[in-house]
Parts: structure tokens; sequence; C-alpha cells
């Protein structure tokens, strides 16, 4: 196995991490890596994490929280992510029509507001809604039916 390997398969626990503290109820957005095992040798993973965008530095010393991109590294090929703002029509409309392809593929909906995270409403504050199927962009602003219909049958092969 090579190193690359071993760091992304340790990176992708590492980010798994901190989905399991989110939901064994820890409720601020860093985590402490002491927290999670033993800071020296996670440090070098989060650093690399850091670096690829994936975690970001807390204000604590030792401290990180996952970046949005971090948990689109993780998602599912069913894992369906809105980025919409609240007064979108055009983000109402979208959800409305993707909603029923959704439960007939099994696929689970997350709604970001990126109105909430500064670097979000930069990336997308014009385009949205955007959808995102997996880690891939699959549409923004109008939703193609058809064509979204065909990526979450490829999602469930």
């Amino acid at each position: 196995m090579h190193n690359a390997d071993i760091m992304d398969a340790r990176s992708r626990q590492l980010l798994e991490m901190f989905d399991a503290e989110s939901r064994a109820g820890a409720t601020d957005s860093a985590l402490y890596l002491a927290s999670l095992g033993p800071p020296d040798e996670l440090r070098p993973i989060a650093e690399e994490l850091v670096a690829r965008g994936w975690l970001r530095r807390g204000d604590a010393p030792g401290s990180y929280a996952r970046t949005e991109d971090g948990r689109l590294a993780l998602a599912g090929p069913l894992d369906v992510t809105l980025y919409t703002r609240p007064g979108c029509h055009l983000c109402a409309e979208a959800k409305q029509q993707i909603a029923p392809l959704l439960r007939g593929a099994g696929a689970r909906l997350r709604e970001i507001n990126i109105d909430e995270d500064a670097v979000l409403r930069e990336r997308y504050n014009v385009d949205v809604p955007v959808i995102f199927l997996g880690a891939r962009k699959v549409a923004k602003h109008r939703v193609d039916l058809g064509q979204f219909r065909r990526q979450l049958e490829d999602a469930k092969r």
C-alpha cells in the first residue's frame, strides 16, 4: 500500500470522526484533536486536510472544524446537497421538483443555507440553487429533471 493510500484512508477516518462527535452531541463546530485520538498522530493528517480545504483550524489551539468541502468529500452516491438561501423562489421550485425523485431513489437531501457560510456565499451567491449528487455538482439555477433522474439511477448502481 502506498503512503498516499494510507493518508487517504486515515484522512477519511479523521473526517468521519467529526460526524461521530457531532452525532454524540458535540455542539461546538470546532473539535479538539485530543477528543478524537492522540493529537501527535492526528495533527499531520489534520494539517493535510486543512491544505486540501476539508478542515479549517479552529480559534483555539489544537482545534479544527470540518468545512463544507470536507463534508462533500464524504458524501455517498445518493447524498443530495441543495445549496439555497431564504426567499429564493428558484430554490423552492428545485426542491419541489426533485423531492419525488429523491424519495423514489432512496436519496437523502441536505439543504445548506449559503448565507450562513461566507465561503459558500461567495462561491454560490448568484448561482443558487446549486445541487450536488454525492461530491459532484449536477445542476445550478434550474434542474433538468430527465437528466437528474438519469443521474440518480446511475448513482444507485
